[in-house]
This record gives structure tokens, C-alpha cells and sequence, in this order.
């Protein structure tokens, strides 16, 4: 098999540059001729002469008929969609076209409350109205798992012209929610499933793992391939599979939102991780597997530290766990999960997330014997250095109940603003989301009036120094509202 049938796209750069072509075009340092030394550094010069862009024989990814067409496809293929769309702009920009491409100005959608901050681009973008469904939360760990199937028929129940059903499909924490069941609640109404699998492109490579979007009969599915596989970050995937959706729309709006200049280094990563999973993904995702699962049980005999497994799955909200998710408790060494980042880091052990009481770790196909014998290592003394402190307080506070949308995310975001004191926001409509981690539930999202309630949650969270996102003012002393 040549290069071409291989990673297509990959091979015609690697031809283009080769093939000594005086470049009188774009990039401006015309295959590192004028690449300044310390960016030599950071790219190969085999990298740079490959970097670049409008010549007929690469393709065009706005309207693919070569190279790109091929690798899409066989992308499609692996991954068993119809199509397949490479991303240069990361997952945001596929959850903004699978929203774009299946809604209209003023239709409804139903999302999970924990969604990722770029769905509201995406509700901003389309025009669309959302109708919030509250994940399931565990109370133990204070983290929020998936929607479940009866939450999202009750909303389709009450809201009869809703267009689409959004979902996250796994959690950051890898927490998996019965998708088919949702699937199927959303079909018998006639509306496409979009999801929100950022954290799942590898989930189809391993039948110890939940079982992945598209096979649970999802129409439009976003991926970060750089996530958790062999691409570069920033490069990630667009998939569809059936008639729900029109192609020519989704292909509309791609266009519509990718850069006429893409970077045909991420483009080619996506192509070479395609090949990477085709050649081996079984292999490397099942090591990833038995890794995972080893460090689990190694780190459940640490006096201190928990680190929950497939026990805690099979209830509402969490019909199955990625087990290659590696969410350490560490409240039973009288810490937050910060704190024992911070200290781990110190280590020279670089988690990917931290809450109140967990810290989080990512297994990828990456990793070998020797880098979780690592990881291991520094919790077993972050354990011993620790050990015998009380336990770390643990949150109580409920996080009110999901508040009335008075404006559409795209009526608010182009709305005036003002900013007004905390304690004089209660009725005012939000113009700026606030979270808070634990648990990720914006508690009140751009669009949606401020209750009293709301208010007091603010308050509570802040005085117990719970991090926020999304606030411009991060000590909430004043919020955002509609002017």
C-alpha cells in the first residue's frame, strides 16, 4: 500500500513539498525560507516546507474533490459515518455548525445544563432557543453526570416544536449516560440527536468501553481528535450518519465557518491519527484499558484516596464509565482536588482537571507501563504525606433550580449591558454565564432571570471560595445584566 492509499493527504504535502516548486504564494515564509530561527525550532523544516496552502494538487477543504475528499472518507469509514468534516478550529467550531446546520432562527433544542461553554456560541450563532434539562448529580463524588432518557421525553412531552436534542456524550469525568435510549426518545419524535463527543474518539476502538455516539444512533457528532488521540490540538472532527440532517446544509455551513486559510498541518494530523487508530487503535486503546484499570486498583489501596470505577455506574445520569478517566477523590486527605494538583505539579505530575474534591487523569494511547508507574509514585506520597488528616469538608449547597429564559442567547448577546451590584440582580436577565466547579452547572446562563435563590447560591459559593468561570467580575461583587 503506498502513501496515498495510506494518508492521503498527508502524502500530497509531503509530494508538494518535494517536488521543488518555487513558492511565489501564501505563507509568507515560503516553506521556512523565511522562517525565523525559533520557530525552526518548534517546527521541523520538513514540517515547514510542508505548511502550506492554494495549490490545486492539495486540495480544497471548502469544496473537497482530491486529497481531502479522500481523507474525510476513509475517516468517515473508520469511524463508520456517512461523512466525515475536518476541523481546524477544534470541536467549538463542530458544535457550532452541528447547531447552524440543524436549526433555524427561533427553534427550540433541548441541552443538558452542563454543556460546554460553546454550545451558547452555537445557540448565539443559529438563533435558536434552548430548553435546559438538568443532569443527574453525584452527591459523593460533587460532580455532575449525563441527562437521562425520562428527562428528555418529558421535554419533548412539553415541548412539541422542539427541533433537536443536544447531548454530552461522555462527561469530562468519562461518565456515560444511556445515549441509545436518548437516541430513541428523540427519533420517535422526528428530531436529530446532536452530541457532544469531544471526550469519546476512541470509544468505538474498544467493546470494554461505553459504546460510542454514532453506533448509539446519533445524526450529528463532534470530536476532539487532539483530545484524547494522535492530532494536533486543535484539529477535530465532524461526523453525520442518516437523512435527519441535510448533507448539502451541513456542507453549507462549514464553509460558511471555516477559515478560507486552513493549516494544512492540522489537517494532516487528523489524516496520519485516521491511519494511526486504522493500523492499531485496538491495541493501543485496549493497553490504555488495562493501564487505567491497573492504576485504579493500585490507587484504591492509598490510605486517603479514592478512585471510583464501574461500581458507581448503572444508576440515573450513568449507564457506563471510560475507564480510561482516572478521577482521584482526595477529600480523605483533607485537601481539595486543587490543592492536590498544585502539589502534584511540584512533582512534576500535570493533572488534567481539579474540583473541590477530585482530581482528574487522562490514560491515553499514549501512555505505557512507565508513565502510570509515575503517576502512581507521586499519589502514593501525596498519600503518605497526608495521611491522617481530617477529611476535607464537603459541600452541601444545592444548586437551584434552573431559572426562566426571558431573552434567547443570541437576543442577549446583542443586547446593552450594564453591570450592577450582586445583591440588586435579583430579577434582572443575565448577560454573562457564571459556574461553578465543583459541581459545573453554569448556575445561571446568558438570557435567563436572576432569582433570589440564585442570588444566595452566588453568595454561599463565593464565601466558601468555590472557583468561577464565565463572571467578568470573578469576585461576583457585580454581575452582567440586559441594560
Amino acid at each position: 500500500m503506498n502513501d496515498a492509499d495510506r494518508a492521503p493527504l498527508a502524502a500530497a504535502m509531503k509530494a508538494y513539498a518535494a517536488s521543488g516548486a518555487l513558492a511565489f504564494h501564501t505563507p509568507g515564509h515560503k516553506q521556512g525560507l523565511g522562517a525565523h530561527p525559533l520557530l525552526r525550532t518548534l517546527v521541523t523544516e520538513e514540517g515547514l516546507r510542508a505548511e502550506v496552502s492554494l495549490a490545486d494538487e492539495l486540495d480544497d477543504l471548502h469544496r473537497p474533490e482530491g486529497c481531502i475528499k479522500e481523507a474525510q472518507q476513509l475517516a468517515a469509514k473508520l469511524w463508520g459515518a456517512d461523512e466525515a468534516f475536518f476541523m481546524v478550529n477544534g470541536t467549538t467550531e463542530a458544535i457550532h455548525a452541528m447547531l447552524m446546520s440543524s436549526l433555524s432562527p427561533g427553534d427550540e433544542i433541548i441541552v443538558p445544563r452542563n454543556a460546554h461553554r460553546s454550545l451558547i456560541g452555537g445557540l448565539v450563532l443559529s438563533g435558536a432557543r434552548p430548553v435546559y434539562v438538568s443532569p443527574e448529580q453525584d452527591e459523593v463524588l460533587g460532580i455532575a453526570h449525563g441527562v437521562t432518557a425520562e428527562k428528555v421525553r418529558r421535554a419533548l412531552a412539553e415541548h412539541p416544536a422542539v427541533k433537536a436534542v443536544f447531548a454530552v456524550y461522555p462527561t469530562y469525568y468519562g461518565v456515560a449516560s444511556d445515549l441509545c435510549e436518548i437516541a430513541e426518545a428523540a427519533h420517535e419524535k422526528g428530531v436529530p440527536l446532536l452530541v457532544d463527543e469531544a471526550h469519546g474518539a476512541h470509544l468505538c476502538f474498544s467493546e470494554e468501553l461505553p459504546p460510542d455516539a454514532l453506533s448509539c444512533g446519533a445524526d450529528l457528532v463532534a470530536q476532539s481528535t487532539h483530545k484524547l488521540l494522535g492530532a494536533m490540538t486543535q484539529a477535530s472532527m465532524l461526523f453525520r450518519k442518516g437523512a435527519r440532517v441535510p448533507a448539502e446544509r451541513v456542507r453549507r455551513t462549514m464553509s460558511l465557518l471555516t477559515t478560507t486559510s486552513p493549516n494544512y498541518l492540522l489537517m494532516a494530523s487528523l489524516d496520519i491519527a485516521r491511519l494511526q487508530m486504522e493500523e492499531e487503535g485496538s491495541a493501543l486503546v485496549a493497553r490504555a484499558v488495562r493501564l487505567s484499570e491497573e492504576l485504579r486498583k493500585a490507587v484504591n489501596t492509598l490510605p486517603g484516596l479514592w478512585c471510583f470505577g464501574a461500581e458507581r455506574m448503572g444508576r440515573p445520569g450513568a449507564a457506563a464509565l471510560d475507564v480510561t478517566k482516572l478521577t482521584v477523590n482526595v477529600s480523605g486527605i483533607g485537601m481539595s482536588g486543587e490543592e492536590a494538583m498544585r502539589i502534584l505539579r511540584e512533582k512534576n505530575i500535570q493533572a488534567e482537571l481539579a474540583d473541590a474534591r477530585n482530581v482528574l487523569f487522562i490514560i491515553s494511547i499514549a501512555d505505557t507501563e512507565r508513565e502510570t508507574a509515575r503517576l502512581f509514585e507521586a499519589l502514593q506520597s501525596l498519600s503518605s504525606e497526608h495521611e491522617g488528616k481530617s477529611a476535607a469538608s464537603v459541600l452541601s449547597v444545592s444548586v437551584p433550580p434552573n431559572l426562566t429564559t426571558a431573552l434567547s442567547p443570541r437576543e442577549t448577546f446583542y443586547a446593552a449591558r450594564e453591570f450592577v451590584p450582586l445583591m440588586q440582580a435579583t430579577g434582572r436577565i443575565a448577560a454573562e454565564e457564571i459556574t461553578f466547579y465543583p459541581p459545573g452547572i453554569p448556575v445561571i446562563i446568558p438570557g435567563e432571570r436572576i432569582t433570589k435563590e440564585a442570588v444566595g447560591y452566588l453568595l454561599e459559593m463565593t464565601r466558601m471560595g468555590m472557583k468561577v468561570t464565565g463572571a467578568q467580575d470573578v469576585s461576583l461583587s457585580t454581575v452582567c445584566v440586559v441594560k
